[in-house]
């Protein structure tokens, strides 16, 4: 197989990471219509997308593991059977409490089978630029804003917020299936004759992998940092509703998100390869930290995009670089399982910020606490992130 193939490997990855999360994080722009038409509250839709990211966790290690053990084929394949299957089912639901179940568990569940096991996949067929292959793997999520949900929105001004999600779920079983066909383990994973057993590391166990510093470190900043930016962008559509922008011109502040975080990605991971991983980490963690708190200040348009751009840099930026820092501690044997768990921990961070956000907004009807505290959750990230030991593989270090 040529080597070129990697590049196939990164575009599949990117669809796939588009696809997915995108269908998922839609939920921020069916949110209001779905309140709208049933009468179910904010908190409750919200708690839909806290289940994603619970059940994401869990999904994220477990998928992973799978796809050290069996290849990342099967996994993403059987990822995008189970997808489409919970947008039609999810559209259907009848009450709330169904479409928490089918939205938030199976559509979570379902999303997690493409980023661990693809960037796992992507880090494997590449030994030069890593980390912005990576980043361009990672970038589909940056660009779902700027296609899945105008289209969402879209849809649901054409039809109702039923059909509109039951589209997507077909249409994520027409791209998602193929590409999944597409997918290949790296020549060296595979076995092949480039298989190289001294080059994958040590055989370290998992159990002195989760113990160690590098990985309580890895795996808390990855969870403060999404914790710190999850309530803010899913409710991001919704604030600037509030201070005024009209819906449609709302969402094009969660594209132009989605694009700063495109650039973001190609930006960090190019700087990454250069100047070394962990600062460029830091800095834009404290990008992030300050865009968050600068949101308070903000209330038209223009003043919305041109925080986007800095917002959408930073958090996109800097999501690539964990699996990167997770590839270079812990070698490519175990880069999956270890990613997964990684990958978890995030999800679990990334669960409280759309509840925490509903309940903020029920409780107050205003989002000045959500940034405030997203802000705070932030600089811890930074503090954190500050705590990595030094590049070297932990089967390499005394015990």
């Amino acid at each position: 197989m040529s080597v070129s193939y990697r590049w196939v490997i990164v575009a599949a990855g990117a669809l796939m990471t588009c696809v997915a999360l995108g269908a998922m994080f839609s939920l921020a722009i069916f949110q209001v219509p779905i309140a709208t038409a049933t009468n179910w509250s904010h908190a409750g839709i919200a708690s839909a997308m806290t289940l994603n990211f619970l059940v994401m966790g869990l999904g994220g290690f477990l998928w992973g593991a799978a796809s050290d053990r069996f290849g990342p084929r099967i996994v993403v394949l059987i990822g995008a059977v189970l997808l489409g299957l919970a947008l039609v089912l999810a559209s259907r639901a009848g009450s709330l409490l169904q479409f928490q179940l089918t939205y938030g568990i199976l559509v979570g569940l379902a999303a997690s089978a493409f980023f661990a096991p693809m960037i796992a996949a992507t880090t494997a067929w590449f030994e030069e630029d890593r980390s912005l292959a990576v980043s361009l793997v990672s970038a589909g999520m940056g660009v779902a804003p700027m296609t899945v949900s105008p289209f969402a929105r879209w849809l649901i001004s054409a039809y109702d917020w039923q059909t509109a999600m039951m589209l997507i779920g077909f249409l994520a079983w027409i791209l998602l299936v193929p590409a999944a066909l597409l997918v290949r383990r790296a020549p060296s994973a595979a076995g092949g004759p480039a298989a190289d057993p001294a080059a994958e590391g040590p055989n370290v166990p998992l159990g002195q992998i989760f113990r160690s510093p590098q990985f309580l470190v890895l795996g808390g900043t990855f969870f403060a940092c999404c914790a710190a930016h999850s309530g803010p962008i899913f409710h991001m559509v919704s604030y600037a509703t509030i201070c005024g922008v009209a819906p449609m011109a709302a969402v094009s502040i969660y594209s132009v998100e989605g694009l700063a975080g495109l650039g973001g990605r190609l930006l960090y991971g190019t700087l990454a390869d250069r100047v070394g991983v962990k600062p460029v980490l830091v800095a834009g963690l404290l990008v992030q930290a300050a865009a968050l708190a600068t949101y308070l200040l903000v209330s038209q348009l223009s003043e919305f995009y041109a925080l986007a751009v800095i917002f959408g840099s930073a958090y996109g930026g800097v999501m690539p670089l964990y699996a990167v820092l997770a590839r270079e501690y812990f070698g490519p044997r175990v880069i999956g399982t270890v990613f997964g768990a990684a990958t978890m921990l995030s999800s679990i961070g990334m669960a409280f910020g759309p509840l925490a956000g509903g309940w903020i907004f029920d409780t107050f009807a205003n989002y000045s606490w959500l940034f405030i505290g997203s802000s705070m959750v932030g600089l811890g990230a930074v503090a954190i992130a500050l705590a990595f030991p030094p590049l070297r593989r932990i089967g390499l270090q005394p015990a």
